[in-house]
């Protein structure tokens, strides 16, 4: 909380998020309960998945969201199966390794072009007990020792592609069709109620997040950016701070999306991720030079070539680099760039909690 509030704590937080093959890789090599790799039942599964065993290597940060409501998935005999979304998913075995991942095979929305075939369609409620349950659990159990993460991702831009397909949305967004407009205001009123659940319930941080970036570039213009999602997401920004004022704002876009950072923190963004060192113009030293006073930093450790193709020795290289570059004054959450994927090995997952602890001190 210290950082948050963009001064020097006592040492740098981590908060570190795990994919399922790399979550079992873990839990296999430390000899954890075969639980603690099990992951949960959320859109969002792998930002809420194995608490236990991430607090455990030193995580500072708990994260909390929605899930799915019991009875909600609908499983098929070709091993697909769909949400409460209406998303049909099949899980994918990674070559050599442990776990899974998902990967979307229909979107419920892909024939529709109009509001009115749109107004068929019913998006899940936002304020189903169910949904808060773990969250509840973890606050209960873990909030008064740790900073607690409302986790809101695909809070408009992703969810819509979800449900209509990639290709399908930016079409019809570039053409402005009526119902894609009307498509997004539902899901931001969906995410905006999410969001205020998750902080009655105690969370001190809500982590939005759309992805507007790729390697090189933004996925959409800055002025499509400015004209759509800009607005919207100030909205959002504006509701989560009338519920409570203290709560902090982060917003996840991977890629490179420098052109809009400025206005984002306009609109409300105080901690920005993952900060992904090797896009274009993401460099971490020159973002903290141009936003270090007003933005907090969370992520930084490359997770496209360090952590799965360099060694021990690297990843201690690049957890002292970053430290070096975003640390100073405060205002510096570490974290890797995404989601620790199975193709990473374990010693370098220990080495970037160890490493973190051992010389991220200010005093």
């Amino acid at each position: 909380m210290t950082v948050l509030s963009l001064k020097e704590p006592d040492r740098v937080p981590i908060f570190v998020t795990l994919a399922p093959g790399m979550a079992a890789k873990l839990a296999e090599y430390l000899g954890r309960d075969a639980t603690n790799a099990t992951p949960v039942s959320s859109l969002f599964s792998n930002r809420l998945s194995y608490t236990e065993l991430l607090i455990k290597l030193g995580n500072d940060i708990v994260a909390i969201g929605p899930c799915y409501p019991p009875n909600t998935i609908e499983k098929y005999p070709n091993g697909t199966f769909t949400d409460e979304w209406g998303i049909r998913y099949r899980k994918v075995k990674p070559s050599g390794g442990l776990g899974f991942h998902t990967e979307m095979v229909e979107h419920p929305l892909s024939g529709v072009e109009d509001e009115r075939t749109l107004s068929k369609y019913k998006l899940p409620d936002s304020h189903d007990p169910h949904r808060y349950e773990l969250a509840q659990e973890m606050v209960r159990k873990y909030g008064s020792q740790y900073a607690i993460i409302g986790v809101v991702e695909c809070t408009i831009l992703e969810l819509s592609w979800y449900l209509v397909g990639m290709e399908k949305f930016f079409e019809d967004l570039l053409m402005e069709k009526p119902y894609i407009l009307k498509l997004m205001d539902e899901i931001m009123t969906y995410n905006i109620e999410v969001g205020k659940e998750l902080i009655k319930l105690g969370a001190d941080i809500i982590w939005t997040g759309d992805d507007y970036g790729a390697q090189r570039g933004m996925l959409i213009s800055p002025e499509l950016w400015r004209k759509h999602f800009k607005p919207r997401m100030k909205k959002v920004y504006d509701e989560f701070k009338k519920t409570n004022p203290e709560v902090k704002i982060a917003h996840h876009s991977c890629g490179s999306i420098r052109p809009i950072i400025g206005e984002m923190i306009e609109i409300g963004v105080e901690v920005l991720n993952p900060i992904q060192p090797r896009a274009a113009n993401m460099e971490p030293k020159s973002l903290k030079e141009e936003f270090g006073d007003s933005l907090v930093f969370l992520g930084g450790i490359d997770q496209q070539h360090t952590m799965p193709r360099g060694g021990v020795e690297d990843v201690k290289k690049e957890v002292k680099t970053r430290i070096a570059e975003l640390g100073g004054g405060g205002g510096y959450l570490l974290a890797p760039a995404h989601d620790i994927q199975a193709d990473v090995p374990v010693e370098n997952v220990l080495a970037l909690f160890e490493e973190t602890k051992r010389i991220g001190r200010y005093n």
